[in-house]
């Protein structure tokens, strides 16, 4: 017969198998318990005396190129603003402090980056950058993600002869007429259409078409529409409100909202129509011709019980940009038609 205490009995036995297992298995395993994402660690700059820190002169003796241009850097100028002059240490900021490395003439005593991953190398910014706008979503991004780091596109040290790559930014030192800030670069290895596109070949070749948006013209830079440190949006494009945010921040007379909505349009953005970066269309538009692309979703007003030659209303001597928008004028939204008519 199965008493209470039987029953408990069984209870508590079969609760300290499963822990044993647990303890035994569970915690050996390299699966259970373990983030399936590259932990991150601390910052690995211990903390040190102020005694220790010997000054990016210092370093200039053997690290001649390196120091001539770090010194154009904004890295290097952050001690000139007001909020960072306790805080920037030059060289030593991101390599630790050097006293020991040069009193010992050891390479091992001073943190090095040449044998760290992109992974770890941006990190370790992101001690310092983490808190910038563009920066918060770094690790959520599809860089870090294919594990391209920050110094993949960045040169921390600057170069003597292209220090300055690039738009500049203002870092504010404090909000004063007189002491407005300084503008300093993105401290990028190379312009930034040229370095986009060294990976980015599929989008250079779109560029190359005959109608495109003004990228390789210098009109426009990448990061207009894309924010290559991460976001919430697919592409790294920049905004998160809205699939088509990106281009209305420019096409505003296309934002809406509009009394009769192009649904495609609303629900999955610009895209949806048009080959962002170029295309044969002049509207760069995906089909060369729209009554093509119209076609791929209206397939209702086919009409293919007509015989060859019936007259037709439509133009047919401006195919690329005419035919169904000839009619159908207002095809981003309309306020007067549902079938977005003039």
């Amino acid at each position: 017969m199965i008493t209470k205490k039987r029953v408990k009995a069984m209870f508590f036995g079969v609760f300290a198998t499963i822990l044993a297992a647990w303890l035994v298995y569970g915690l050996q395993s390299p699966t259970i318990g373990t983030p399936v994402a590259e932990a991150v660690g601390p910052p690995e700059i211990t903390p040190a005396n102020q005694d220790d820190y010997i000054g990016s002169e210092t370093c200039k003796a053997c690290h001649e190129d390196q120091f001539k241009g770090f010194a154009e850097t904004k890295h290097a100028k952050l001690a000139l603003l007001d909020d960072w002059k306790d805080k920037a240490q030059g060289c030593e900021s991101c390599h630790g402090p050097g006293r020991v490395h040069v009193e010992e003439a050891d390479p091992t005593k001073i943190i090095s980056f040449k044998d760290k991953s992109p992974k770890q190398i941006s990190d370790n910014c992101l001690t310092c950058h983490a808190g910038k706008e563009d920066h918060n979503q770094y690790r959520r991004s599809e860089h870090y993600r294919n594990n391209i780091g920050c110094t993949d596109c960045h040169s921390p040290h600057g170069t003597a002869q292209h220090p300055t790559q690039a738009r500049s930014i203002t870092y504010p030192a404090k909000d004063t007429e007189d002491n407005p800030g300084l503008a300093m670069p993105k401290m990028l290895k190379a312009s930034e259409p040229q370095l986009c596109l060294s990976c980015h070949q599929q989008a250079k070749a779109q560029f190359s078409q005959p109608f495109h948006h003004k990228v390789l013209e210098g009109q426009m830079n990448c990061s207009d529409c894309h924010n290559s440190h991460g976001g919430f949006e697919i592409k790294n494009a920049r905004l998160a409100v809205g699939a088509d945010a990106v281009c209305i921040k420019c096409h505003t007379d296309k934002q809406g909202p509009f009394v009769y909505e192009h649904l495609p349009i609303t629900v999955e953005g610009c895209a949806t129509c048009h080959n962002t970066h170029g295309s044969t269309n002049a509207k760069m538009l995906k089909r060369n011709q729209v009554r093509q692309l119209c076609l791929e979703c209206h397939t209702e007003i086919l009409q293919p019980e007509l015989a060859p030659g019936v007259p037709g209303f439509h133009r047919q001597d401006e195919a690329r940009t005419a035919n169904c928008t000839v009619c159908h004028v207002r095809i981003h939204g309309s306020n007067t038609h549902p079938a977005f008519f003039r």
